[in-house]
């Protein structure tokens, strides 16, 4: 019988519980357990429901004990910044707020009243997004004070919910990355910043890395699960999972985590805190074995998602695409990388208002709106592949898509056009994979990162689009 590993994929919209195993040379998934997810509005705030998403989190463990496939192992990966305060009795201080709530707007100006942008930069080499933890932080201490008064302990959502299992916290780096708030040469927290900024140095936990056993289940969880096994820290910001599990046997390629963001870039020793890095809008995430995320954050398929959700969701995404095929001459762009399309009451509106504030043709049909979308998409991967090329002095041949962005088939042949590069699509379930694959690496599984990538890469579909496409 195979060994089997839980990952836990929490993501904006959806999680899942993907178990994984080796066999005959071979990783194995099966999706054993599906929830939905989402913002709620709590007290004037965009917030997640932490409670819910734990009694997902349980209940698919027990999914596995139903079908009789016990996991030695478990990780949970999430999206980045969000974060609760603990007490000193571990109860949570208000909510988990959201990365879309407002409760940020103009908080950047307080930071810089105190760093300037271009030093906070040259710290932390992550790029200014205006719902980064140092701001959320910030807009805490402005507005809701006592709540920082009494926090004892920061923990980001996947620390939360690790915590809930066995107890004992930790700030994983790769997640701790997406704070702006780590010294990304040192990568430890930035205690003169945080101490500058006027936060409470002592909230902040002990960065653990990825690939690390925090602990095992707390006893009352054994018990209701009938099972005890370890907790084992993947990447748990999502894209750093996601990057783990690209199947490329060199160096020579860039890579796309394609999802609700699309996150393009490449794995680097190093950190470039330059401030032609600073201005070309590239960030410095944790990845695994200390390596560096060298990416930019786009805006990816939320535009896409939003749309269909105006649609009251009539379309599948597939349906979508030939829509968009069926428009492929429709000129319009808009820049997907603009803020105006961060949290839109109406995304539909939004992208037919920005393209008459710019002169442009407005789209009118599902197809316009999807081709102009798609296509701006297109061009900013290829704006960015060229950022990326003039930093590191050198061209790369292949872009690996990882994620389910990657079953847009019409995206990526654009993507090939506007790029002129090779590119392999998959494993969409790249997320997951590289979760479990942390896990496995720990477990003696694999030999390392590069062990896991071949046997990836013949475990998994990759779909090759060349230039020109036809």
């Amino acid at each position: 019988m195979p060994e089997y590993y839980l990952a836990v994929d929490i993501g904006a919209s959806s999680g899942r519980h993907m178990l994984g195993c080796i066999e005959g040379g071979k990783m194995v998934l099966e999706e054993v357990y599906r929830f939905e997810n989402g913002m709620i509005k709590k007290d004037g705030r965009l917030c997640w429901d932490y409670d819910t998403l734990f009694a997902h989190i349980k209940t698919g463990i027990k999914r596995c004990r139903e079908i009789g496939k016990i996991p030695v192992s478990m990780g949970i990966d999430t999206w980045g910044v969000d974060y609760v305060l603990l007490d000193d009795n571990d109860r949570v201080i208000g909510e988990m707020a959201g990365y879309r709530d407002r409760r940020t707007e103009g908080m950047d100006e307080e930071v810089y009243r105190v760093i300037p942008e271009k030093e906070l930069y040259a710290r932390t080499g992550i790029e200014k997004m205006q719902f980064n933890t140092i701001f959320q932080l910030m807009a805490d201490k402005k507005n809701r004070p006592g709540d920082m008064d009494k926090a004892r302990a920061l923990l980001f959502v996947p620390d939360f919910f690790h915590f809930l299992l066995t107890g004992v916290k930790a700030n994983e780096y790769t997640e701790a990355t997406t704070s702006q708030l780590v010294n990304a040469r040192e990568r430890t927290w930035d205690e003169e910043l945080i101490e500058k900024l006027g936060f409470n140095k002592a909230m902040f936990q002990r960065i653990a890395m990825p690939g690390e056993k925090l602990g095992m289940l707390r006893p009352e969880l054994k018990e209701e699960f009938g099972f005890d096994m370890d907790i084992v820290l993947p990447c748990t910001h999502d894209t750093g999972s996601a990057i783990l599990a690209v199947p490329a046997m060199d160096d020579d390629y860039v890579f796309i985590s394609s999802g609700t963001w699309s996150l393009l870039g490449i794995e680097r020793q190093l950190p470039d805190c330059s401030e032609m890095s600073r201005v070309n809008a590239f960030t410095n995430e944790g990845g695994y074995d200390s390596r560096i995320c060298y990416l930019r954050n786009i805006m990816g398929l939320w535009m896409i998602q939003s749309v269909r959700h105006n649609l009251e969701d009539k379309y599948s995404f597939a349906e979508i695409c030939a829509e968009a095929a069926r428009a492929d001459d429709f000129p319009s762009r808009v820049d997907v990388t603009d803020n105006c399309f961060m949290a839109p009451d109406n995304m539909i509106q939004e992208i037919k208002d920005y393209c008459q504030r710019s002169g442009q043709q407005v789209p009118e049909t599902l197809g316009e709106i999807a081709a102009c979308v798609y296509k701006s998409l297109a061009q900013c991967y290829d704006r960015t592949i060229k950022g990326i090329e003039a930093s590191t002095g050198r061209t790369y041949r292949r872009l690996h898509i990882v994620g389910g962005g990657g079953n847009a088939d019409y995206l990526n042949e654009l993507t090939a056009r506007a790029t002129g590069k090779e590119v392999h699509v998959g494993p969409t379930e790249g997320t997951a994979i590289g979760n479990l694959t942390a896990q496995m690496i720990y477990r003696g599984e694999f030999s390392g990162k590069e062990e896991a990538r071949q046997i990836i890469h013949r475990s998994f579909h990759v779909k090759v689009y060349h230039y020109p496409v036809h």
